[in-house]
This record gives C-alpha cells, structure tokens and sequence, in this order.
C-alpha cells in the first residue's frame, strides 16, 4: 500500500505549498497516486496549484509527473520553478530518481519554467490516443526529464 509523506516542510521563503488533497492509485485508468497543493505566499495568499504523481507509467510520459498553474496576477515570479524544485524534494523522498514534466509546443511560459528548473527537452512527442490529453484536443507535447 502507497503511504503518503508529510507535506508541512515544503516551503521556502517565497512560496509555501498547501497540500489540498490526496488521491490513491488506480490501476484500472492507470491513475498514479498523487499530491495536489495550492502555492500560497507565505502569508497564506493563494497564488495557483500544483500536483506531484508518482511513480512512472505510459501516462506519465506524455502527461508528466508534475502539472503547475499561476494565477494571473502573479505570474512572471517563477513560482511554478520554486513549486517544481519543492515538488522534487517530495519525489527524492519517495525514491524517485527523475522526474518527467510536459507541456503543449505553444505554450512558452511553461517551457521556460521547466528550463528554470533545470529541465533536459527530450523530444516533442505525439500525444497518443489513450491519453485524457488526447481527448482535449492536444497532438503534441514538450518532453522535459529532471534528474533528482
């Protein structure tokens, strides 16, 4: 059985993530467990979300491991790069070695933050049919690999 860790150290001295919920693994859908946050400012101001599955399967590799949202008026902070380097802290206690984080070609700031947090583009791969993403219209990702 999965057994999620304590979440309360994830902060720095910009952003403090909250988590929100957990949710168990489903085999069925081929569902990771997973962490889901509100980045909050330090003096509890929400300021977007972000979540950390883990684990590795054939979703993850066109859906990543990590999915980040800025709220508008604090974007241009890199608060998703500051989220991403506590995520990974979350991910090397759980044994992770790498993590794999995705995001649509045309979807610069996205890309930017992954090379902020020290992200290698792997390739832009199609977006298969079994994929939720899939589903929503999108063909091709951004593939980013980060060493833990």
């Amino acid at each position: 059985m999965f057994r999620f860790l304590d979440t309360d150290s994830l902060k720095d001295g910009e952003i403090v993530l909250r988590l929100t919920s957990a949710a168990d693994a489903k085999p069925e859908k081929e569902y990771l467990p997973a962490y889901y946050f509100d980045i909050c400012s330090p003096a509890g101001e929400r300021m977007g979300t972000c979540d950390l599955r883990i684990g590795h399967n054939r979703k993850t590799y066109v859906g990543g491991n990590i999915g980040y949202q800025i709220f508008e008026p604090y974007r241009g902070h890199h608060y998703a790069a500051k989220a991403c380097a506590l995520l990974f802290q979350l991910a090397k206690r759980h044994g992770m070695e790498y993590l794999i984080i995705t995001c649509v070609p045309e979807n610069a700031a996205s890309a930017r933050t992954c090379e902020i947090a020290g992200g290698k583009l792997l390739e832009t791969a199609p977006v298969p049919a079994f994929s939720e993403l899939y589903a929503e219209g999108k063909r091709f990702v951004r593939v980013y690999r980060f060493e833990l």
